[in-house]
Formats: structure tokens, C-alpha cells, sequence
């Protein structure tokens, strides 16, 4: 039985995924509101996180960031099975999770880290990819539903290996979307269209995924609806430079990345959509 903690945006998408693909899934979620919508998508909602742990063998948490997955765990923790693995699909930090995969093994059960990328419609469509840490053995254990709940798997490393790739990740796109967004000035003031200027970067060597689909998607149709927010960059953006502290690097062209997203709360709060980054710096009627 797959039990999944977390029913917000990219959780209740993996939870429609999940039962749309002939699973039974059980979750939990702290808000109510979030329990309706899981309930709406066909998960069955459980009471408490003890009664969950009980029912299931694999325990997905979707959560917003590594001391709420810390506190999830030590409710959930004393309740868990052996020889179940809990998959962490948040966005965390390495060493939050080696520190409970070390846990999970003296408890005898499995923690591994696997963040996704995607948003909420890759959630839905099953066309995410998974950034793994931990035992191959155990990936190697649920691997039928990651295929039916993702597009591309990857296997980067020991336990928090997964998280610092996801962080490296974001900290990539949050970086290429300023700079795609500052190129998008610089084309303008020379008089080139930005689809045009799209087009071009895109048939050479600094194309991007932010330049590929993050600009043609959300950011030239104007829809800005990706189902990531402002804060969640934001937070991400943090967790790298908090992670080039910890391991005493001095990453200057982070260090100002992370300046240009924590000086755009001025303008846009962290409830806007990420893509809105664009907007920074720019004229007032863009």
C-alpha cells in the first residue's frame, strides 16, 4: 500500500497520477482543505500519520521544506513497519536527510531522497524526473511505481545526494532565468523581438530549459501559472547558499544570484509564480 504525506499542489497531483495508474493510495495532510482535495482525486484520507505508517510499506512525503519533513518523521517514525521505504520527494537539505536515513536504519526501515522537478503537470502526467539518494536496492524495490509516477529517474549518489542535486538544480534555473530575463532587455534595446532572440540562443550553445520552456510556456504568453511559487525559489536559492557555508565555499556568482531573488520581494511576493523573476528590473509596463 503507498501512503503519501503532503497533499498540496505537486502531492495531490501525485496522488491523481498514482490512482489513475491503478494504485491505492492513502494520505495526510495537516489541512483540511488539503485532505478534501485528496480525497477528491480518489486517495483515501487517513486520521492521524500513526494509522497511515501502519497501512503502508511505501511512505512518499511531499513537503515544503526539511524541518517540517523533520518534524513529519518523528510523529511518523515510531509507526513504521519494518522494511517499509519512505520516499522523500521534498525539496530538503543533505544533511537533514542523512541524519533520518540513519535513523530509518537502526529502526529498520529505508529513508531515501528523490526531489523531483516538473511541477504540478509533470506530477500529473507522469513526466517528471527523480533525483535519487540512497540504496540502489531499495530504488531498485519501488522502481515500477516511480515509472509510473515519473518520466526519467536518475541515481546520483549515497543518501543526500538526491537534495543536493535538486538544490544544485534550482539554483541553475533560478540563475537562467535572470540572466535569459536580463539578455531579454538587451535584445529589446537593440530591437529584436523576443521570440526572435528566443530562437536564436536556442539554436546555439546558452539555450536552457529556462530558454526552451520556462520563457516560450509561462513567460511570452503571459500566464505565469506554473505552479511554483516566488517563495519556493526563494527557499531553494537559500538552501544553496546555505549549503556553500556550511562546506566553507566562497561562490560569489551565487552569492549574487541569491541577492537579485531575495531583493525582488520589493516587487513581487512570494505567493506570485517564479517566472515572474522576468519582471524585475523592467520597465514598469512589462
Amino acid at each position: 500500500m503507498i501512503g503519501l504525506v503532503g497533499c498540496g499542489a505537486m502531492g495531490g497531483a501525485m496522488i491523481a497520477r498514482l490512482v489513475e495508474q491503478g494504485h491505492a493510495v492513502q494520505c495526510y495532510d495537516a489541512l483540511p482543505e488539503a485532505r478534501q482535495r485528496a480525497e477528491a482525486k480518489g486517495g483515501t484520507v487517513k486520521d492521524n500519520l500513526s494509522s497511515l505508517a501502519a497501512a503502508c510499506d511505501l511512505i512518499i512525503l511531499s513537503l515544503p521544506r526539511a524541518d517540517i519533513v523533520t518534524q513529519v518523521m518523528a510523529e511518523l517514525g515510531p509507526h513504521i513497519n519494518p522494511a517499509t521505504i519512505v520516499l522523500d520527494t521534498s525539496t530538503s537539505e543533505p544533511a537533514t536527510t542523512k541524519a533520518l536515513a540513519q535513523t530509518a536504519t537502526a529502526s529498520n526501515y529505508v529513508f531515501l531522497d528523490g526531489p523531483v522537478s516538473g511541477g504540478p503537470l509533470g506530477a500529473r502526467s507522469g513526466t517528471m524526473t527523480m533525483v535519487m539518494g540512497g540504496s540502489q536496492e531499495a530504488i531498485d524495490t519501488i522502481r515500477p511505481i516511480l515509472i509510473d509516477l515519473t518520466a526519467k529517474i536518475v541515481h546520483v549518489g549515497p543518501s543526500g545526494s538526491g537534495h543536493a542535486a535538486k538544490i544544485a538544480n534550482n539554483l541553475l534555473c533560478a540563475a537562467n532565468l535572470v540572466l535569459v530575463s536580463e539578455m531579454a532587455r538587451l535584445a529589446e534595446n537593440a530591437g529584436i523581438p523576443l521570440d526572435n532572440l528566443l530562437e536564436g540562443v536556442n539554436a546555439g550553445s546558452g539555450r536552457s530549459g529556462v530558454s526552451e520552456v520556462n520563457f516560450p510556456k509561462w513567460i511570452l504568453s503571459n500566464g505565469y501559472d506554473s505552479g511554483f511559487t516566488m517563495g519556493l525559489m526563494r527557499k531553494d536559492v537559500g538552501l544553496a547558499t546555505k549549503l556553500a557555508d556550511s562546506a566553507g565555499l566562497d561562490l560569489p556568482a551565487t552569492r549574487a544570484i541569491a541577492a537579485i531573488w531575495e531583493d525582488s520581494r520589493s516587487m513581487l511576493e512570494d505567493s506570485a509564480d517564479f517566472n515572474e523573476i522576468y519582471k524585475y528590473g523592467a520597465p514598469k509596463d512589462v
